[in-house]
């Protein structure tokens, strides 16, 4: 570059917004893009052919709630009612978005949702201290889920004080 030459400043994107919807709240293009991501971290990164298509999403109770910046969406958790407990799963990040602590924003809103029942995930054995930094705690042995190993997690409710 010469002297005195000036290049265009990268674009910057919008603010995540956080956004919630149950599956029948949701528009067809709002489906498309939370499955297109959970599809291109789970299948296509990581290489994990499995049923992204579970039926759960569209359980009534079924809950998504995602980040959207652009039009795109920038991360996403799926909060499942099982009962008596919460299941918190399909914890996804866009690959431009990693490191902005989208994720951790996701899990603590799921908490504060939620977070007066046990909630339970099924961790990434290699994400297992990140998940214990909002309390959940391994809850039974390891297991391989998609050639991936994972550890039961459970988080149990905080009293208030």
């Amino acid at each position: 570059m010469t002297e005195g030459a000036t290049t265009d400043p990268a674009p910057t994107r919008a603010e995540p917004v956080l956004r919630r919807a149950r599956f029948a709240e949701l528009s067809p293009f709002e489906v498309y893009r939370l499955c297109r991501l959970r599809v291109d971290v789970f299948v296509v990164e990581q290489q994990c052919p499995y049923p992204e298509l579970d039926g759960r999403d569209l359980e009534p109770a079924t809950e998504h709630v995602w980040f959207e910046a652009d039009g795109e969406v920038a991360a996403v958790i799926r909060v499942l009612d099982d009962g008596p407990t919460r299941a918190i799963g399909r914890v996804a990040t866009a690959p431009e978005f990693r490191g902005a602590g989208l994720a951790a924003r996701l899990i603590e809103q799921g908490i504060a949702d939620h977070g007066a029942v046990p909630l339970t995930l099924g961790a990434q054995a290699h994400l297992e201290a990140w998940y214990g930094r909002f309390g959940f705690r391994r809850s039974g042995p390891g297991y391989v889920e998609d050639g991936i190993p994972h550890v039961p997690m459970r988080r149990e409710p905080v009293a208030a004080p």
